[in-house]
């Protein structure tokens, strides 16, 4: 087993290593942002409102869910423990430099965000059930020409199913269960069996009611925790502008776990860009299953409101976990990451708040995934295998979220790392192919509805003139 352990290490650290993942999904975020003149800082105000204050889309056809309930669906598998943990891990490994990488990944990662996301409107279909199914693995299929984007489509699909059985189900229900047993003394058993009864009910329904529940979860989680980072930062606000400092001068000059200035530089972009990403999701594809969902006039608008997830994943929660970290000195620590986080919010807040933030933020981040990704893995067995079949992968969803909260997973979040990063490979492919289309439908729709505000009708009548345009 140490063996296996050590191969698989060795094959992830490659794929999410400087050589690979890393550089291809920064490389083909700032394509898309070129491409698409900026679009993540030029329409972020509308976008927000779209996503929050307009919980209806004017006019939304096509799709199963409203626009907000897929933004929260999407929210619910990346604002993870990857935001509490994976930040902890980038600061204490890459110094506080590695934060700004964190940021830089977020504001990039949007362009691809919204590139995936409006793809994913733009060709989704309606499976034999008469449920919207889409993502990258249709719009591989769909978009690109000959039998390789069909071969792309199913690698994807592939990939996406294992990753959700590993890094979007028995890593997360072992976070959560770790975490009630530590904090709260319950039995694994215990959290194993009430954690599995609940997963089983909300998944069963379909995107319908993940869609409620995480509508439901999503704000409540973000703003328990945020609110508890700002009461940090506010009680010690004189160190806010040493942690910035530190933050951005580092980010240069690094202050990283290995020796001289180059390797601590590298070691800061890469831990800050591999986190940011593993955080935010952005260019994976995961999150474009669930915008296709959504009910909406257009793709461009459901681009758009998909994109704010980054910003909020990344801008928001991730930088309040980092600020903490760095504002407290807590980073400095050797402890685990995990640790650290906890240890941070322990010395920011009276009695014994600190640590039960942590620790209930981990068990609603970490639920809040699972739902997320059981239902990426749905779509992609529905585009595999047919309607028919995704009620045994619920099911199996189901029984493995029991077992992973009881065994240990030293193999699995290896295994889990490869194919997360492996399905983002070949959706990569599609984004960069498919720019020039994504640029020229953005641009007319942008054209015609600034403001985003165009209803129905107004957007049929702009979008009729684009055809009979030479």
């Amino acid at each position: 087993m140490d063996r296996l352990q050590q191969i698989l290490d060795g094959i992830a650290g490659f794929v999410w290593g400087p050589w690979l993942l890393i550089p291809l999904l920064l490389l083909t975020g700032l394509w898309l942002t070129i491409k698409l003149r900026g679009i993540q800082f030029r329409t972020l105000g509308p976008a927000l409102r779209l996503a929050l204050l307009e919980r209806k889309d004017q006019d939304a056809e096509g799709g199963d869910i409203s626009q907000y309930q897929a933004l929260t669906t999407a929210l619910a598998a990346t604002v993870g423990v990857g935001n509490i943990v994976g930040v902890a891990t980038a600061i204490s490994i890459g110094g506080p430099g590695a934060l700004f990488w964190m940021w830089v990944t977020g504001l990039v990662g949007m362009a691809s965000k919204y590139s995936e996301a409006f793809l994913a409107v733009r060709f989704r279909t309606v499976d034999a059930k008469g449920n919207a199914s889409g993502g990258p693995q249709y719009y591989l299929k769909k978009a690109l020409p000959g039998n390789w984007g069909v071969a792309l489509s199913v690698i994807f699909a592939v990939f996406a199913v294992l990753a959700s059985f590993g890094i979007g189900n028995m890593t997360q229900g072992n976070a959560v269960a770790e975490n009630l047993l530590n904090s709260f003394n319950v039995p694994l058993q215990v959290s194993a069996v009430v954690m599995a009864v609940l997963v089983g009910l909300v998944i069963l329904g379909g995107i319908r009611v993940i869609g409620t529940v995480t509508a439901a979860l999503v704000p409540v989680m973000i703003v328990f925790y945020v609110l508890a980072a700002l009461y940090i930062l506010i009680a010690n606000i004189g160190d806010v502008p040493g942690a910035l400092a530190q933050i951005f001068g580092q980010a240069f000059t690094g202050t990283g776990m290995t020796g001289g200035a180059l390797g601590s530089f590298m070691l800061a972009v890469q831990m800050g860009v591999a986190r940011g990403i593993f955080s935010n999701e952005s260019g994976m594809g995961s999150a474009a299953i669930a915008a296709a969902a959504a009910k909406t006039t257009h793709p461009v608008r459901q681009g758009l409101v998909s994109m704010t997830q980054t910003f909020i994943d990344t801008i928001i929660v991730v930088s309040m976990t980092g600020l903490v970290l760095v504002t407290t000195g807590v980073w400095q620590e050797d402890a685990s990451a995990a640790v650290l986080t906890s240890m941070a919010f322990s010395q920011g807040l009276p009695g014994n708040w600190g640590g039960y933030v942590v620790a209930i933020g981990v068990i609603l981040f970490a639920f809040s995934t699972i739902l997320g990704w059981s239902y990426y893995g749905d779509r992609c067995v529905e585009r595999l295998f047919g309607a028919k079949t995704t009620i045994f992968y619920r099911i199996a969803f189901t029984i493995v979220v029991y077992v992973g909260a009881t065994i240990p997973l030293g193999i699995v979040w290896s295994f889990a790392d490869i194919m997360n990063g492996l399905m983002a490979l070949p959706n990569l492919v599609g984004l960069l192919i498919l720019s020039g289309l994504i640029a020229r439908e953005t641009a007319h729709y942008l054209k015609n509805d600034p403001k985003l505000r165009a209803g129905r009708a107004e957007v049929d009548g702009f979008m009729a003139d684009q055809v009979r345009e030479p």
